[in-house]
């Protein structure tokens, strides 16, 4: 239950909260992490609680220690398979179930391949002449081989093999390459051709032949074979493989407000320059539900839509215009069909590169701007044209890409004009305040005594809103109580309505392998360039301001850092699930001198920054 909802007083809530801290010295023993029968691959597991400060708090029969208040967050290795804890204080007892699974496949059980492990495992589709790696997990001392479309091509042992461990793991620094042990693997790479195809096969990417002569080969799906001590077993992939057509290429629209570009076909890939509705490219390659892009990039197949007849998206450019539009500026790219797109920011340079595109250009309009100094272009390939924007100032403030029929529009945001009021030096400012997490299902992270995350953040929230609008800044919250609201709708909000700055309020938690005791601090983590000096900045001074631990700044991908209309930072301003720092989250004094520090630290960084 969030206490705190409906207050009309700030007197009301600092003191209803003392109340229930002080209830919180009564509870009986309580553990919120982790939950009976979770499951995980960590090599430990913390566990998350609280009991009365008085006595003793047991794990199997071991003494464990926990801070002045009574909350506890100890870790314990993990064998895999099941690991049982049973918690005692006094009479009270809890028993917890906790499943380690193995992070590397299973070896395969006598002569035969890892389960899952031939690729591909899902439909593919390449340009002739393309290089193809084909992967299997098979007993050491195996000879391995694919065969596909007449072609037989050995797969060879892989020397040391390692694997990576997941992004959360730079968290806790334990991000280094693992070496696997479990299983041997075998990979081996050949150029695709079709000189031994003799028959076409139907377009697989939309489930239909496409209205053109040119359909993808069809090679088939690779067949497995492994010898070892005398016996073989062949086996099938998943996945079959086609070859495109290297005339005429299919044509893909983005048709998703922001088509998200990645540099390998899935969700586990990095995220590149979001492409504008329209953007159009051919097609190079497929796998799954995945399109890769004449330019590079991978596109999820429900972005777009397939042209039919479509010739090769290609180009001129001729000329460039720039006009104001109430505090922005707006260059006018007039091109022959939306191409890709890509942006890079420095310290006083914005980049925009256009692709498949060849230029023309001898004339560019540009006066006397509040934000460009001046624009250079190069040709910096034969398919590729370059715009850098030099700017008059260090801090960029925001940009927006769209494309008007087939002209690019790119919005550059000029700096916000500020009242010259020290009382209220923040008049004219537009602040969108996001509390993290709400609603019945998203509680983020919990401490010791089940206090939710959402909770915290919609207290601490209002209390900066308060001290924003005290300095004369326009604040616009995310969410005013406990309902639910997705991240990417909170991105959409800044997105929608522009505010200047974005600031997104978490408490952190770690993933299973962290150290819960010894980790505290504030983090703050920042995505686009143009937010990086406002993430280090309030970083740094809310850790000498309020004499916090500092648990470093971020680049991260998150929905909240990805907006790209202003600077957009996300603090994580201490560590729900430490026994002790907790006690610093939930005391209404220092949620206080939180709310001022950071309102404050916004006030410091705009003076610095204009």
């Amino acid at each position: 239950m969030d206490y705190r909802l409906g207050l009309t007083s700030l007197g009301t809530t600092l003191g209803l909260l003392g109340i229930i801290h002080s209830a919180w010295a009564d509870r009986p023993l309580t553990v919120v992490y982790p939950p009976n029968g979770h499951e995980t691959t960590a090599a430990q597991i913390f566990l998350i609680g609280s009991a009365p400060a008085s006595g003793t708090v047991t794990v199997n029969g071991q003494a464990i220690a926990r801070s002045p208040a009574g909350h506890f967050a100890p870790s314990f290795p993990l064998q895999l398979g099941d690991n049982t804890f049973t918690l005692r204080y006094g009479g009270q007892t809890v028993t917890l179930r906790v499943v380690r699974q193995p992070n590397e496949p299973p070896a395969p059980v006598g002569v035969a391949f890892g389960e899952g492990s031939l690729t591909p495992t899902v439909d593919i589709a390449r340009m002739p002449g393309e290089v193809q790696c084909f992967e299997a997990i098979a007993p050491p001392r195996a000879q391995v081989s694919v065969s596909l479309a007449g072609q037989t091509i050995p797969l060879l042992p892989e020397i040391n093999p390692t694997t990576l461990p997941p992004n959360a793991a730079v968290l806790t620094s334990q991000n280094q390459p693992l070496v696997i042990t479990t299983h041997q693997r075998y990979r081996g790479c050949t150029a695709l051709t079709s000189a031994s195809v003799l028959v076409y096969g139907n377009n697989r990417m939309t489930g239909a032949v496409i209205a053109r002569p040119e359909a993808p080969l069809s090679l088939g799906r690779p067949v497995y074979r492994l010898q070892l001590n005398g016996q073989t077993v062949q086996q099938e992939a998943p996945g079959q493989v086609e070859l495109l057509t290297a005339t005429n290429p299919p044509v893909i629209e983005v048709t998703a407000a922001a088509g998200t570009a990645r540099s390998g076909p899935s969700t586990d890939f990095s995220r590149l320059t979001p492409l504008p509705q329209g953007t159009r490219a051919a097609v190079t390659g497929r796998e799954g539900e995945w399109f890769r892009m004449d330019y590079g990039p991978w596109i999820r197949a429900r972005e777009v839509r397939l042209v039919p007849n479509a010739p090769l998206p290609h180009t001129l450019i001729r000329s460039a215009r720039a006009r104001q539009v109430d505090g922005w500026t707006e260059m006018v790219f007039p091109l022959q069909v939306p191409v890709p797109i890509t942006v890079t920011q420095g310290d006083r340079t914005f980049t925009l590169t256009l692709h498949n595109t060849t230029a023309q250009t001898d004339t560019i309009f540009l006066t006397d701007d509040p934000l460009i100094q001046r624009l250079d272009w190069q040709q910096i390939s034969p398919t590729q044209v370059q715009y850098t924007f030099n700017l008059k100032t260090a801090q960029q403030w925001g940009y927006k890409l769209r494309y008007e029929g087939t002209s690019l529009i790119l919005s550059l945001r000029h700096p916000p004009r500020l009242a010259p009021d020290n009382r209220r030096p923040l008049a004219g400012l537009r602040i969108l305040v996001d509390p993290g997490h709400g609603g019945p299902e998203d509680m983020g992270a919990r401490g010791p005594t089940g206090v939710p995350e959402k909770e915290v953040t919609l207290t601490v929230s209002r209390l900066l809103q308060r001290e924003l609008e005290q300095r004369g800044a326009t604040v616009i919250l995310t969410r005013e109580g406990d309902v639910d609201l997705g991240p990417n709708e909170r991105a959409a909000m800044i997105n929608a309505m522009a505010p200047d700055l974005a600031l997104s309020i978490h408490y952190n938690a770690l993933p299973d392998a962290g150290d819960a005791v010894n980790t505290a601090g504030v983090s703050t983590f920042w995505y686009n360039t143009q937010s990086h000096s406002l993430a280090m900045f309030l970083h740094n001074y809310l850790v000498e301001r309020l004499g916090r631990p500092s648990d470093g700044v971020y680049w991260n991908n998150l929905a909240l850092t990805r907006p790209t209309v202003a600077p957009a930072v996300l603090l994580e301003l201490g560590f729900m699930i430490n026994p002790v720092e907790f006690e610093w989250i939930i005391d209404p004094r220092e949620q206080q001198r939180l709310a001022e520090a950071i309102a404050q630290g916004v006030v410091a960084w705009l003076q610095k920054s204009r």
